[in-house]
């Protein structure tokens, strides 16, 4: 089954052209069929070019999905022109009626501030909140998986001195749990941040550790009590993305004091005229994959019953808690 676009939005001739089945509203309208309903609030400042990679991920599945592009309500996007805004995101504000089988919250690169400082962090707040009555289940990717861990168990993040940058191995530590389904016993992993969350913190909060990195720390992180996965890495980047990041290092000079280093185990032999090649692709698929895959498993097929208590379902189905057969 394919994912369901607008025509109009970029991404739909981008992953056209990758072979990935897309299809526009009104053919998707005509199949009897409820498609998953996911939703990306996107905080990055590449607009498409986030869409375009989460898309890409989503709509790999054998599942009808149903794409929602969700923006903060008054935070202006300034990287993304305002009609391609007005014609495709609808404001937290507008959607929180709603229900959600699934919900990805993108990094933002704001890293540096409190989380208190952040000017949409109140709103953040009462969009996680509101994942607990409205949506299955939600992925926090980098920041955004940051922000979740800290708003719900109170686990900070610790600023660096240097940043981690580059292609990273990293160690499966749950080869058994659902959301690691077909992964190998070690990958590489795309790691672009300032920031780190510490094991021992994590697991101080409960929270089961699923991928780790003996040089960059928690990669995934497993929150059953919230059906939350976060991931403070990047399996969604492209291929390019970390040479767009370094080149875009190099020719702004915005890190102040400190070198701008090459990318670690990211080029061949470490030189920047060579092209990257792509480690991560297949488990990057995998991941979101299984992901849609336990949420499909798991989610009810009513999806005004997303949210509800187990009290709130019998209520729902017509049966009596009270009465034993």
């Amino acid at each position: 089954m394919p994912i369901r676009l607008p025509k109009s939005l970029p991404a739909f001739d981008v992953l056209s052209r990758e072979g990935v089945m897309v299809m526009g509203q009104t053919a998707a309208d005509q199949q009897d069929i409820r498609p998953m309903r996911i939703g990306i609030l996107n905080l990055m400042p590449k607009k498409i070019q986030t869409e375009n990679q989460f898309a890409r991920l989503i709509g790999a599945t054998p599942l009808q999905i149903e794409l929602t592009l969700i923006r903060m309500s008054e935070h202006e996007a300034r990287n993304t022109a305002a009609d391609h805004m007005e014609e495709f995101y609808r404001t937290f504000q507008v959607v929180k009626d709603q229900k959600f089988d699934g919900l990805i919250i993108t990094g933002a690169p704001i890293e540096h501030l409190d989380f208190e400082d952040v000017t949409y962090w109140d709103e953040l707040c009462e969009v996680m909140d509101w994942t607990q009555t409205n949506v299955h289940s939600t992925f926090g990717v980098c920041w955004g998986g940051m922000a979740m861990i800290n708003h719900f168990h109170g686990v900070k993040k610790h600023l660096l001195k240097d940043k981690l940058f580059g292609c990273y191995r990293h160690m499966n530590f749950a080869p058994q749990s659902p959301y690691l389904r077909g992964f190998s016993d070690e990958m590489a992993m795309p790691v672009s941040r300032w920031t780190e969350m510490k094991r021992d913190e994590i697991d101080a909060a409960g929270l089961k550790t699923l991928l780790h990195s003996d040089e960059v720390g928690p990669a995934l992180v497993e929150d059953p009590d919230h059906r939350a996965l976060y991931v403070f890495n990047h399996f969604e980047y492209d291929s390019d993305t970390l040479n767009q990041e370094y080149l875009r290092d190099l020719a702004s000079n915005q890190i102040e004091g400190a070198q701008i280093k090459v990318p670690v185990n990211y080029f061949p032999n470490d030189d920047p005229t060579k092209s990257p090649p792509n480690r991560w692709r297949s488990h990057a698929h995998l991941l979101y994959g299984n992901w849609i895959s336990e949420i499909y498993l798991t989610t009810p097929y009513d999806i005004e019953q997303i949210g509800l208590s187990s009290t709130d379902l019998r209520a729902a189905s017509g049966s009596d808690p009270d009465v034993t057969e």
